[in-house]
């Protein structure tokens, strides 16, 4: 499915942020449009409707956490806004674009890279030859090496090391490099922490911090709030398939961490407990 436009919308102009035209001392610049948007999503598998009208909105260079129980809904927004699960109803925007329905692999290229839950890399190729996958994007062996060894100097030092026989930090940090060496827009992380000592999740959201420093958008999703608040610009807190307030990361309700031992938190209960 190709590219459709709403009207308004920038001229697109490939990965990366629209081109929001150079400043003048006579013109003010034109506003960017969000690098992702969501208006009134719902979306769900077969009949079963889990997202029942998302609104969020990330623009370049910021973090957004979404933070809740499981079953609240965290997963399935990524995978509507990696592509892999289309829209019920509602307008999902990436870079000023309509996209419902779009292909993962069209959101891809457009720079909206995916790191899932679990890892997922190539456990019988070595560092190198998993890092060498990303060559197909246009961007050649010593390019991709170079990013992926100057964010993750222990990376260097087993290139020639299977995959498979990293520790779940260095796998983790592996499948961060490989996903960065894209250059993208927009960066999904999917539970990043799960397994993971404390001290290599802070080493990894270190890397998020300047990453998103650097321009790019992150939304993420995290069990451990602690940690992802940590480099969050802002915090959506997500139940029953809804969000039900988002607030700046050190606004984040004390009873977040109960919600996530079972019981969840309720509308209601959030509302009292996040400032207006």
């Amino acid at each position: 499915m190709s590219w459709s436009e709403p009207a308004g919308a920038p001229a697109w102009s490939g990965p990366g942020t629209p081109d929001a035209g150079a400043a003048t001392a006579e013109t003010a610049p034109i506003p960017q449009s969000p690098v992702v948007e969501l208006r009134h999503v719902r979306a769900g598998y077969g009949r079963i409707e889990v997202l029942h009208g998302i609104d969020l909105a990330l623009s370049a260079g910021t973090v957004l956490a979404l933070l809740g129980p499981n079953g609240a809904g965290k997963s399935t927004t990524l995978k509507v806004v990696s592509g892999l699960l289309p829209p019920m109803s509602g307008c999902f925007h990436v870079l000023g674009r309509h996209v419902n329905g779009v292909a993962p692999e069209t959101l891809a290229r457009a720079g909206v890279c995916t790191i899932p839950e679990g890892r997922a890399v190539f456990p019988n190729l070595t560092v190198s030859e998993n890092l060498r996958m990303m060559t197909y994007g246009g961007a050649s062996r010593r390019q991709v090496e170079e990013r992926a060894f100057a964010r993750f100097g222990r990376l260097a030092e087993r290139r020639r090391q299977l995959a498979g026989t990293l520790s779940g930090g260095e796998q983790q940090m592996l499948a961060m490099a490989r996903a960065l060496s894209a250059d993208p827009a927009l960066l999904l992380l999917d539970e990043i922490s799960m397994g993971l000592a404390p001290l290599i999740v802070d080493e990894l959201y270190d890397v998020v911090a300047h990453v998103a420093a650097e321009g790019v958008a992150i939304l993420l999703t995290e069990q451990f709030a602690q940690a992802a608040l940590r480099v969050a610009t802002r915090a959506a807190i997500m139940t029953q398939g809804r969000i039900v307030a988002e607030v700046a990361p050190d606004e984040v309700p004390a009873d977040l961490a109960d919600a996530y031992l079972g019981g969840g938190i309720s509308a209601d209960r959030t509302a009292e407990a996040v400032p207006a």
